[in-house]
């Protein structure tokens, strides 16, 4: 899609409130993050950079607790139940990454965790979400069956679902990384993001559009999984049909309502 103008106003172009996650709660969710998450390096990339004629740093979020950032995120979310809410445990559905973050997550929390996962999810994620103290459940092929079940296990047990990004307090703990960003290049112009449901590119954008409104904040979706721009184009998120990439991290048929919102309003370009 074209670039878009940043507006100011308090709405989105579909007249909701946009208000839905400020800089204090990224904020806050780092003080959180202190000791938990890794500060992971911001690495120069020779061939990207040579590539497009300008530096290229690479955030090595490969390197987090977990292999992802998605700890980030299911951390900030555990850590704000109620006593009540931690007591009845979390349920959570992934092929892999947020499968592992909230499975680590709930552990140091002292939280227990049920997650359901694809039949045909990665052997390794299985055995580490276990190992981090989940319940792993096999359940259907795809994520869309995963979700379910694990949704209606929530319903019938009264365990908190866990959402992989349709939740402020999520967006809220994936925005860290855009403070990080910040804080070891100084000189960035551009931050480009991968977009699944949204909630990474929405915490970026909130964090950098807040202190930096000058950067450009940019999503990019997989060809055969581009929710997002039908989705702004609409005004609201819009499902796709069977979705198809290899990267099955951002294999998503539907925006989540709260990161579209958000990126609706602050992102440039998707």
């Amino acid at each position: 899609m074209a670039p878009r103008t940043t507006r100011t106003s308090g709405t989105s172009s579909s007249g909701v409130p946009t208000s839905v996650i400020t800089l204090d709660e990224v904020r806050a969710a780092q003080k959180m993050l202190s000791g938990v998450s890794r500060v992971t390096a911001l690495e120069g990339s020779r061939y990207l950079s040579g590539l497009v004629g300008s530096p290229v740093h690479l955030k090595c979020e490969n390197l987090q607790r977990t292999g992802s950032f998605k700890l980030r995120g299911a951390y900030v979310r555990i850590a704000g139940l109620s006593a009540e809410e931690r007591a009845a445990g979390v349920v959570a559905a992934s092929a892999g990454n947020h499968a592992q973050g909230v499975a680590l997550a709930a552990s140091l929390l002292g939280v227990r965790s049920t997650v359901f996962m694809p039949q045909g999810a990665p052997l390794p994620k299985i055995a580490a979400t276990r190992d981090y103290g989940a319940d792993v459940r096999l359940h259907g092929q795809i994520v869309d069956e995963t979700m379910h079940a694990a949704q209606e296990y929530a319903r019938r047990t009264g365990a908190v679902f866990i959402h992989p990004f349709d939740h402020p307090d999520i967006i809220a703990g994936q925005g860290t990384l855009g403070l990080e960003v910040l804080e070891q290049c100084p000189e960035v112009r551009t931050v480009v993001v991968g977009v699944g449901g949204g909630g990474l590119a929405a915490g970026v954008a909130v964090a950098v559009k807040a202190l930096r409104p000058d950067v450009r904040v940019v999503g990019v979706q997989a060809a055969g999984a581009a929710a997002y721009p039908p989705s702004l184009a609409a005004g609201h998120p819009v499902s796709i049909e069977s979705p198809t990439t290899m990267a099955d991290g951002i294999k998503v048929g539907r925006p989540g309502d709260v990161p579209f919102r958000i990126i609706d309003e602050l992102v440039d370009e998707v």
